[in-house]
């Protein structure tokens, strides 16, 4: 009596062999990748440190310049 393929057991193959365990696996390994590549262009680009203040105003000038540019009236 043959038996009908589709109720027919798959040979056992080795884990790699599987779709589902790339997919399962690739997830995670793609947000690792990604952080990294998100970390390394974030010290590339990162702002130098300013370790004195502007002027006497105690790094304030940039609020302070906003702050006026927004009052000025339009001419």
């Amino acid at each position: 009596m043959t038996r009908h393929p589709v109720l027919q057991t798959p040979e056992a193959q080795p884990w790699w062999r599987y779709g589902m365990v790339w997919l399962v696996l690739g997830g995670p390994a793609a947000v690792v990748v990604a952080s990294l590549v998100t970390g390394y262009i974030a010290f590339q680009g990162a702002d130098p440190i300013i370790v004195a203040p502007v002027a006497g105003q105690a790094g304030t000038a940039p609020a302070m310049q906003a702050r006026n540019h927004a009052a000025t009236p339009k001419r």
